[in-house]
């Protein structure tokens, strides 16, 4: 049988308030493409369809079209679990209608995997579904199986024995697989994932997985990646899209799996075009040099990150003049030639206070002048508190007398 596994859509999800809804459009589409033209028998999602437990009505009808879409009308089955930004209830408000379309969804850890037939190939799929485990969560499902001593246990060791529940299920004869949302030990993280760990207490360690699985498909890590420590084949699909310049430069993809029942599972990666590419810029010549790069095109389709070196302050007028030319220019962020050790050379008690102020804004802006027309609103709020401050003595006087 052939699987997509795929996970993190987030659908919803802006860059810094910037509207990613056309591109998260393109990119479902692109997998649903690439499920059809791979004739994939079943799609695994790993949790985190939604970026927010109340998404937005564009993002849940996105999510509805193509789930419907993927599942070929109920031909293709479709298996969802809940990551730590989705709502379980909301996910799985929809059950009755998706089920009768074959889309499967599992909003909190259950105690016994799913089987699922395989039409194509006449073999079954047995999908140990664990969405995120939160400590409640988690509990709650342990309180099932009447083990106080389970319940007790260190976080890692209680998700263990959940999944060797699951995993008594597993047979020879049937593809065996877990499907999880959850910070393994050994992944590589991005700064666009919530994190999900609190001083560690919430990382998985590979050894938890259980050896009879053939495979883990895992959610929540945006990078694509296979854990190289895990005693049974681990990968995180990733992030469709990339939702933080940390991930700039990281190709993103689905992973494909041919799996037979006893036999090791062999993957591939697609590789997904779709999305804006995030690329940050590096500007040592100043707003020249930037507009040299605007003027060739550069990176034209990008989300850019730019860092500008000048030797004085931008003036609003010239932000607004550089993201009127490329409105993808996200953040802007100088740095100043002039940053120097200012000395000690005059006593601060001796400057004016129109100086200190100069002097401290230096300080706090790598070295930049401020304009004059700042200074002189500095002095006037000067001056302005100091003739309150009179006010005020004087009705203290009054008073006293």
């Amino acid at each position: 049988m052939r699987l997509l596994q795929t996970a993190d859509w987030h659908l919803g999800r802006t860059l810094e308030g910037r509207s990613r809804e056309e591109e998260q459009e393109r990119v479902m589409d692109e997998i649903c493409t690439i499920a059809d033209e791979e004739e994939v028998d079943a799609v695994l999602m790993a949790g985190d369809v939604f970026d927010t437990v109340n998404p937005p009505a564009v993002s849940e009808a996105l999510f509805y079209d193509t789930a419907q879409r993927l599942s070929l009308g109920g031909k293709r089955p479709v298996l969802i679990i809940a990551g730590n930004h989705d709502s379980p209830e909301r996910l799985e408000a929809s059950k009755p209608l998706a089920g009768r379309q074959g889309i499967t969804i599992v909003g909190k850890p259950i105690l016994q995997p799913l089987t699922v037939p395989i039409a194509h190939t006449g073999e079954k799929l047995v999908l140990a579904c664990v969405p995120y485990p939160s400590e409640s969560r988690l509990n709650e499902c342990l309180s099932l199986m009447n083990d106080e001593i389970a319940i007790k246990k260190a976080y890692n060791d209680r998700l263990s024995d959940l999944f060797l529940e699951h995993a008594q299920s597993f047979r020879k004869e049937t593809v065996n697989i877990l499907m999880t949302h959850l910070f393994a030990a050994g992944g590589k993280e991005s700064d666009s994932e919530r994190p999900i760990q609190v001083g560690g207490a919430y990382t998985v360690h590979p050894s938890a997985f259980p050896a009879t699985a053939q495979f883990v498909a895992l959610g929540h890590l945006h990078r694509p990646q296979t854990l190289s420590d895990s005693p049974v084949p681990a990968r995180y699909a990733g992030s469709p899209l990339a939702y933080s310049f940390s991930e700039a430069g990281q190709p993103k993809s689905i992973t494909v799996l041919d799996a037979k029942p006893n036999v090791p599972i062999s993957k591939r990666e697609i590789e997904l075009t779709s999305g804006r590419p995030l690329i940050r810029w590096r500007a040592e010549n100043g707003l020249a040099e930037v507009y040299q790069w605007i003027d060739e095109k550069r990176d034209s389709e990008a989300w850019i990150d730019l860092e500008i070196r000048l030797d004085e302050a931008m003036s609003m007028h010239d932000i607004q003049a550089l993201r009127k030319v490329r409105p993808h220019i996200v953040n802007i962020r100088p740095i100043y030639k002039g940053n120097q050790a200012l000395g000690n050379q005059t006593a601060r008690s001796n400057l004016p206070i129109d100086q200190l102020f100069i002097r401290f804004y230096k300080n706090q802006m790598d070295g930049a002048e401020p304009g004059s027309e700042l200074v002189q609103l500095f002095m006037q709020l000067i001056e302005e508190d100091e003739a309150e401050r009179e006010v005020a003595v004087g009705r203290a006087a009054h008073e006293t007398d």
